[in-house]
């Protein structure tokens, strides 16, 4: 164990206007290939010390998004697996339903090392009841993985407009179709409801799992529930709210019941899982999907918040039905990094990671070196606060 990472403010569940990699405990991680740039979130700190070199890989965790975003706009690799094969006892939770912890790394190779040493059945987390009968070697054949005759399920809809990543995701799927992979033309759009249902089922699986967690906690705690931390926050503005508030808190404190809830969850699966990422695979007979896991990194903007604009989501069907979610490097946008997005089937772990890594052969897109910047304006030491 080298150290312990910075991670935005309660995994950016506190506030829609939230600054990724701030905490009040760490101040502001700074993205590594230029430092006024944000590190994404909410493992911000995870990715960004991958990126500068001080550990050979680390541990995120994911509800949706906080592994692959971070792994990234930083330019490293991360992996977020199966909901089930990783442990997250001793996570603070936002969900329980989607919450996973994963690996972040230089390599695929480094990445698949990490998550052996990780996965596995916990009996203090029932989410990892099959986890043991699924854990293969996943670090083993990855060298010779091949995608030659692989057909691969293409979501251009998620490119996002910005036409250098749309550039970038044409030349990964270049070296894709080089490798030996069949190509399939997927057009989807996320469904009406999905993301209010999802966001539903994580604001009542906030406020119980957190509270149950408190209230577990054989530390000295000054919060037992959600309405405690809500207190707290107020009572120490000065250091916890200067920069935002908390309205997700108190949106997730308010009146959702638990029918409600019980209904958005079943919504939300159906609509990622079910009717999304399974139906995908299963209609074109595909065995990955791939988009492009999010737009560059942004500036950082403590007063005004995250700015996602041209970022992507399609790593949302992965996040809500649960299943592995891969980004790999696929070069960059003026020193930027942007990742490919390769998903499967809940439990293809290794084939994802197997996907990762013989794209990471045929790779032939320049990656960028931490602390490039073309400009001075993405070199500047001092953005972000």
């Amino acid at each position: 164990m080298l150290g312990k990472a910075n991670l935005s403010e309660w995994a950016n569940i506190r506030s829609s206007r939230s600054t990724s990699g701030w905490s009040a405990v760490g101040g502001q991680t700074r993205n590594p290939h230029a430092t006024d740039r944000n590190p994404c979130g909410s493992s911000s700190g995870s990715g960004a010390a991958v990126a500068a070199g001080l550990a050979w890989a680390a541990i995120g965790t994911e509800t949706d998004g906080s592994i692959t975003c971070p792994a990234s706009v930083n330019g490293v690799v991360g992996f977020k697996p199966t909901v089930g094969l990783v442990s997250r006892t001793h996570v603070v939770p936002i969900s329980h339903s989607q919450d996973t912890a994963g690996p972040m790394a230089r390599s695929v190779a480094d990445a698949a090392l990490l998550l052996r040493s990780i996965a596995g059945s916990d009996p203090a987390d029932p989410a990892t009841a099959q986890a043991d009968s699924h854990i293969v070697d996943y670090s083993a054949g990855l060298a010779g993985a091949s995608l030659a005759g692989v057909r691969i399920g293409v979501m251009r809809g998620q490119v996002g407009g910005n036409p250098a990543v749309e550039a970038l995701f044409a030349a990964a799927l270049e070296d894709l179709r080089r490798a030996g992979a069949e190509l399939v033309e997927i057009d989807y759009q996320f469904p009406d409801g999905l993301g209010r249902d999802e966001f539903t089922t994580l604001l009542f699986e906030l406020r119980e799992d957190l509270a149950a967690y408190l209230a577990a906690s054989p530390a000295d705690l000054p919060v037992r529930t959600l309405a405690d931390v809500i207190a707290f926050n107020e009572a120490n503005a000065a250091t916890e709210m200067r920069w935002f508030g908390q309205d997700i808190f108190e949106q997730a404190e308010g009146t959702i019941d638990r029918a409600a809830y019980q209904q958005a969850r079943a919504t939300a699966l159906r609509l990622a899982g079910a009717e999304g990422l399974d139906r995908l695979l299963a209609e074109h007979s595909v065995r990955f999907l791939v988009a492009p896991t999010t737009g560059p990194a942004w500036a950082t903007d403590l007063v005004n918040g995250d700015n996602f604009g041209g970022s992507i989501g399609a790593g949302r069907l992965a996040a809500i039905a649960g299943t592995p979610h891969l980004t790999v490097p696929m070069g960059a946008v003026e020193g930027l990094p942007v990742g490919l997005s390769i998903m499967g089937a809940k439990w293809q772990d290794k084939a994802v990671l197997r996907a990762g890594a013989a794209y990471e052969r045929a790779r032939t897109t320049p990656l960028a070196a931490p602390g490039f910047a073309p400009w001075s304006g993405l070199s500047s030491k001092t953005g972000g606060g």
